[in-house]
């Protein structure tokens, strides 16, 4: 086994960071070089498992005429995010690198303790006199590397001192990641023993499709991505939205609206003619507002169809369906505002609500949410009143725009299971 020394940390150690970064990290032809320290959130579940078989896994890409299996070994470390000591220590050390993310939207949160975590780590660095850092968000969120550099500098509050160290030192990338990475389930288990002979208690299970764009500064180096397939570009701003609306806001119009029609995975509800010609409606929606070569955009929208279609990955909807309150707003709002200011109707994105309405009253799966209790209590009642109070919590002018609350109303309706 490669003794590869530790030069990127990651803090999120879930599915999506082992089919993703890591796996980009252990394509890259110089992978021997670059070993990661990987941080749970919070529960240390993860961390105890891999820790129990050696910290490798098996990467199992399903493609619709079979799987494909690999064995990922570039995790060097995998400790809990509550043991400080061994962050702090990562943080401090010399060779270090590179700083992931996958955290969540609700991480770049003023309540997250993530900056916190964050922060204290770069203490620590300043106070060996550690060098520079790239600080990488993979998190779905608009100029992700700006949100963390945002983030990262509240935390450090009035501390000027540490705020231009930060400046000095730490460079904040911007990226767009994409890879669909269902969950984990028993008889995933059975197929990677099947496909490698090794009982690995917590392999990955993704597509074959990945993707991942990168925007910023390395001043201390960084893996060789780019031959492993990783574009770097100068602004990833117009990819971010060709992500975030075409395919998140195709996956929560089907989370949601799909749901009501008794499906349970992405592929089941693009095998519905009736979902799939929903998802064609918003795209259209989605498409008049971005800023690429038609080309482009119709490219991407086969490569989705394909992926969305494939039966081998089971996406559930309930899974794609969290935490509504902190999609929708980057998700939706922005194609509902431009096809309302373009005089059009916005059809597509106000049927994206209305599903989430339906999800909030209770009509499809489980509400798992940060501010659940605040959104099914105001999705409660009369269903005017209802939409109104859903949309207040997140924008008060179109919670105000009667056109929009009439129109997510009827669509809500329309929607009753």
């Amino acid at each position: 086994m490669v003794n590869r020394p530790v030069r990127i940390a990651h803090l999120g150690l879930g599915a999506f960071f082992r089919a993703h970064q890591a796996w980009y990290t252990a394509h890259a032809p110089d992978a021997d070089s670059w070993g990661i320290a990987a941080f749970t959130g919070r529960s240390p579940a993860m961390a105890d498992a891999l820790n129990a078989q050696g910290r490798r896994y098996t990467l199992i890409a399903r493609r619709a005429e079979g799987d494909h299996a690999e064995i990922i070994p570039v995790v060097t470390e995998a400790h809990p995010g509550g043991d400080d000591e061994a962050w702090h220590a990562t943080m401090s050390a010399p060779e270090l690198a590179v700083v992931t993310l996958t955290v969540t939207e609700a991480g770049y949160e003023p309540t997250s303790a993530i900056p916190g975590r964050l922060l204290a780590g770069l203490r620590a660095r300043r106070a060996a006199g550690g060098g520079p850092l790239a600080l990488v968000s993979c998190d779905n969120l608009p100029e992700n590397g700006n949100a963390l550099r945002i983030a990262v500098q509240g935390a450090a509050g009035d501390d000027a001192d540490l705020r231009e160290w930060i400046d000095a030192h730490i460079s904040f990338v911007s990226t767009v990641v994409d890879r669909i990475t269902p969950a984990t389930t028993p008889e995933d288990r059975a197929v990677a023993q099947a496909l490698t002979g090794w009982a690995d208690r917590c392999p990955v299970v993704t597509e074959p499709f990945s993707e991942w764009l990168l925007a910023g500064e390395f001043p201390s180096g960084r893996p060789q991505w780019d031959v492993a397939g990783a574009r770097f570009i100068d602004d990833v701003e117009v990819y971010e939205r060709r992500k975030l609306w075409l395919l998140n806001g195709a996956h929560s119009l089907l989370a949601y609206a799909g749901a009501t029609r008794g499906h349970a995975t992405v592929a089941e509800a693009m095998h519905d003619e009736v979902c799939a010609a929903w998802v064609e409606q918003w795209w259209d929606a989605a498409a008049r507002h971005l800023e690429l070569d038609g080309t482009e955009v119709s490219d991407y929208r086969a490569a989705l169809t394909a992926r969305f279609t494939n039966p081998r990955i089971q996406h559930q909807l309930a899974q794609i369906g969290m935490d509504g309150s902190r999609k929708l707003p980057v998700r939706a709002f922005p194609v509902l505002r431009a096809e309302l200011a373009a005089g059009r109707e916005a059809v597509g994105p106000a049927r994206l609500l209305a599903g989430w309405i339906r999800h909030l009253r209770g009509d499809t799966f489980e509400v798992r949410d940060p501010s659940a209790g605040e959104f099914t209590e105001a999705a409660r009642g009369p269903l005017d009143q209802a939409v109104r109070s859903v949309l207040g919590g997140l924008d008060e002018e179109l919670a105000a725009d009667d056109r929009v609350v009439r129109l997510v109303a009827d669509l809500t309706t329309e929607l009753s299971p």
